[in-house]
């Protein structure tokens, strides 16, 4: 691969690029169905989360159509 050029201390960091581990790492344990029902529930409840904000903001973030009325002091209409 890549030979480093400078000199290098320790020998075990410059052949660190190389190393390669004769350890397998133990086999997956497969879930359970409680561990696969909840992480579903908790999967289905953060969508919900989302697509419930969805809706209740995007209404509120529209414009009104409402006609603008026009304001006028108490003291203007009792002339």
């Amino acid at each position: 691969m890549f030979r480093r050029r400078e000199p290098v201390p320790f020998a075990f960091v410059a052949e660190a690029d190389r190393f390669r581990s004769n350890v397998t790492p133990p086999p997956r344990e497969s879930l359970s169905k409680t561990q696969i029902a909840a992480r579903s529930l908790v999967g289905l409840t953060v969508v919900a989360g989302l697509v419930g904000s969805l809706l209740f903001g995007i209404p509120a973030l529209q414009p009104s159509h409402a006609p603008a009325k026009s304001q006028q002091s108490e003291a203007s209409e009792g002339r």
